[in-house]
């Protein structure tokens, strides 16, 4: 078997073409959902980039696997599933956005100062523990945008990468090098002070100077197309991972993709107008604030129906980019003769509120818009089928391996969702754990911030670590998680049982042992 990973930053599920509720294009996504496993009912360890892409590759919750925040780097000897393939034979490889290590510009600079304020044994320890006095990040912008950087072999399992750094348009990495060799240097001529034109509502809204066919988006799949070929002359198993930077904002797809929607055509959701009367009070600070963008560019705002209907036209045009981006990579499977003996799994590391409850982005919300995620598994005779169990991004790592029939990964803390595939488990999770830890805090959120929530059939519980702050929605009676019930007197069972859930999955979770205590 081969395994190739295709991943998108910032995609909630609700925004492919099958699944959603946006006048969003993407048949290719779609076709591969309709001939393979839908997992439905996926949600992140954690709705931030880095931790939840570690989730991805270990297996693990961020408390395990120590990538708890972003601007901290991925332990380098973790065991992910590329590493546990590489050692059975596989050829692996990445091409883009990997984020296992900072990025290093602009919001995850001012993290790293909030992280060596607040906690600083925990920049020591992951820091200048595993790697050394020296610690340079291999995915550091800056260092990408003077230097071709040749990444070095078995980083995190990977023995060839073709690096992205960034969002938007302005990329760095390995990509730097491709984009001057034809004529385009992404660090002068892109980005919104190069932009065909900017809404003026938001700095995170333009139309993108760079051409179709050198954006970054290209980019990836062209290198990605370049291995596939590769890999089929030589006939040996491969893994290739595809990660795309977008559509994590800025939205600021090429001309092509900019003007396909009308933001007045843009439907708002359904809790577009929610009230949020019983929110914690820092979300209605959040609100009160309605149409202005808070300083720290990745952090959850209230946008006005013009800033929203904007974005997420602009984000659809990014979204039906990438689907044709996919077409091409899988119209190259079928060319190479690879569909049979290849897994293709889609999935994306978090959400983005994008207008429900009228917000946007992320951070410091637990919301289904940003907790809950695609998962598509096709290919290699799995078969097909639509699943509404509860599965984590930790699944993917321990049903890779699983798959290709190379033995366990004794740490994952994830299942194998093989049994859900072939209907031979009746005794699935009934509830699943979401982590979000962060440096910084909020007018009437101090930092640091621990956010834990449980998820299941009945409700969505979330507690604030050190503070009075619950969240507690009954999802068959307020699948909108319109009002929290968490204070309310007839919700005290409810509550109770919530509560124990929570301490069971918390529970569930402690690994704090360097030896295995499971054995898959």
């Amino acid at each position: 078997m081969n395994i190739i990973v295709i991943i998108a930053d910032q995609l909630r599920l609700d925004h492919l073409g099958f699944a959603g509720k946006v006048p969003v294009r993407t048949p290719n996504i779609d076709a591969l959902a309709a001939r393979g496993h839908q997992f439905n009912r996926t949600y992140v360890a954690n709705p931030v980039c880095m931790p939840n892409r570690a989730t991805i590759m270990t297996g693990q919750w961020p408390s395990a696997h120590g990538l708890r925040t972003n601007g901290l780097p991925l332990h380098p000897d973790s065991e992910t599933f590329a590493r546990a393939l590489r050692r059975s034979g596989f050829a692996t490889a990445a091409v883009g956005k990997l984020h296992f290590q900072p990025m290093g510009y602009g919001y995850e600079d001012y993290q790293l100062d909030q992280i060596k304020a607040a906690i600083p044994d925990l920049w020591e320890e992951s820091v200048t523990g595993p790697f050394g006095e020296g610690f340079e990040s291999w995915e550091d912008f800056d260092r990408h945008a003077s230097d071709d950087v040749v990444i070095p072999t078995d980083y995190y399992g990977f023995d060839d990468v073709a690096l992205v750094s960034g969002h938007g348009d302005r990329i760095s990495g390995n990509y730097v090098a491709w984009a001057r060799d034809r004529g385009f240097d992404p660090m002068t001529q892109a980005g919104r002070k190069n932009a065909k034109t900017r809404y003026a509502g938001w700095n995170h809204v333009y139309e993108s100077s760079v051409p179709a066919a050198l954006h970054v988006t290209s980019y990836v799949t062209e290198e990605a197309i370049n291995r596939l070929e590769s890999y089929a002359e030589a006939g040996d198993p491969f893994l290739l991972f595809i990660s795309y930077p977008d559509p994590h904002h800025p939205f600021a797809p090429p001309s092509e993709y900019f003007d396909r929607h009308k933001p007045a055509d843009m439907p708002l959701p359904e809790s577009f107008a929610d009230n949020h009367e019983s929110s914690p009070d820092y979300i209605r600070e959040i609100v009160a604030r309605r149409g202005s963008p808070d300083i720290d560019p990745m952090m959850v705002w209230a946008p006005t129906e013009d800033q929203f209907r904007h974005a997420l036209a602009a984000e659809l045009g990014s979204i039906e980019f990438i689907d044709e981006s996919v077409g091409r990579i899988l119209n190259s499977i079928q060319e190479l003769n690879l569909e049979d003996d290849t897994l293709i799994v889609f999935t994306s590391d978090h959400g983005d509120m994008f207008g429900d409850h009228g917000l946007i982005l992320k951070h410091f919300t637990h919301y289904d818009a940003v907790i809950r995620v695609p998962l598509i598994m096709s290919g290699a005779g799995i078969g097909a089928g639509i699943h509404q169990e509860l599965t984590s991004s930790a699944d993917i790592a321990p049903t890779l391996v699983d798959l290709a029939g190379v033995g366990r990964m004794p740490r994952a803390q994830g299942r194998s969702l093989t049994s859900l595939m072939s209907r031979s488990d009746s005794h699935w999770r009934e509830a699943v754990l979401v982590e979000e830890d962060q440096p910084y805090g909020l007018p009437n959120l101090p930092g640091p911030v621990r956010i834990r929530t449980v998820v299941t059939n009945g409700f969505r519980f979330t507690r604030v670590a050190g503070t009075s702050i619950s969240e507690l929605y009954d999802r068959g009676q307020d699948p909108l998680e319109m009002r929290n019930i968490a204070k309310d007197a007839d919700a005290t069972e409810l509550l109770a049982d919530a509560s124990a859930c929570m301490v069971d999955e918390l529970m569930r979770v402690v690994d704090e042992s360097k030896v295995p205590f499971r054995a898959a």
